[in-house]
């Protein structure tokens, strides 16, 4: 797996017990557990920022290491914005991960995203507001900047590619992902504008997820499954039961990709 430096002072006696060989992997909606994953043990981090969504989970998928994070929380109740991403990067980086998955369910916009579409995005809008989105605030030699030019770890990015073409699962090259306040969905002209920018799936829990771990020095990726098509692509409302649907398939082949990542 991939490495990268790491801006962020957290020091190698700061670090806990987990390999840094071990995968993390966030969870996202239809992923608040790891099917096959055997637990070795879970752990409580106390963060500068606050608690993390839950425990980190350290165990092994198919016989790889992993740290595993459910983003909503254990049971699915925290909502997008009110996500504490900091604490779950920083938790992360604390463990000795240094290569990161988020899992996202998307709607998809553009023809190509259809829903039960895989997607490994290359590119990211953020569209939300009032999060805490960075950990450089105070107490800082200078004012810091993160380049961000490509938001996503290119190397993680063609591991999770090669993943899913080992697997056998067909998986979409690039996009641009738009994160969204939430937790309401979006109305179809607010769709219709993130269409025109360029957008090609639209989520909420994006950002500030991809920045903070830029911060941290993590190599970090995302593997969005698309469960719908988003407000005015197609005839009749969203409902959960198509989303539902959509997830519980999806949700089973990205798992087949993570197992081949995983064990990279």
């Amino acid at each position: 797996m991939p490495r990268v430096s790491s801006p962020w002072p957290i020091n190698d006696s700061e670090r806990g017990a987990a390999s840094v060989q071990a995968l993390g992997i966030i969870g996202g909606s239809g992923l608040t557990r790891l099917q096959a994953l055997s637990i070795e043990r879970q752990e409580i981090i106390t963060t500068p920022y606050g608690e993390p969504s839950a425990p980190l989970t350290f165990g092994r998928f198919d016989g790889s290491p992993i740290v595993f994070l459910p983003r909503h929380g254990p049971a699915h109740t925290l909502p997008p914005h009110r996500v504490n991403y900091r604490a779950n990067l920083w938790a992360m980086k604390h463990a000795g991960v240094e290569n990161v998955i988020g899992m996202a369910a998307v709607g998809g916009i553009t023809r190509s995203m259809s829903p039960g579409m895989l997607v490994v995005p290359d590119q990211i809008i953020d569209y939300t507001w009032g999060r805490e989105h960075t950990l450089f605030e105070v107490d800082l030699p200078a004012v810091t900047h993160i380049d961000f030019t490509r938001p996503y770890c290119d190397e993680l990015r063609e591991a999770l590619l090669r993943g899913a073409h080992r697997a056998g699962v067909a998986t979409h090259d690039g996009g641009t992902y738009g994160a969204t306040q939430g937790p309401r969905l979006e109305s179809a002209a607010e769709i219709t504008r993130m269409e025109r920018d360029g957008c090609d799936v639209v989520g909420m829990t994006g950002m500030p997820e991809a920045s903070l771990a830029r911060e941290l020095g993590l190599c970090y990726a995302c593997l969005a499954l698309s469960v719908n098509w988003a407000a005015g692509k197609s005839e009749g409302p969203i409902t959960m039961a198509e989303i539902d649907r959509h997830l519980a398939d999806g949700m089973q082949r990205a798992r087949r990709i993570l197992a081949v990542v995983a064990a990279e």
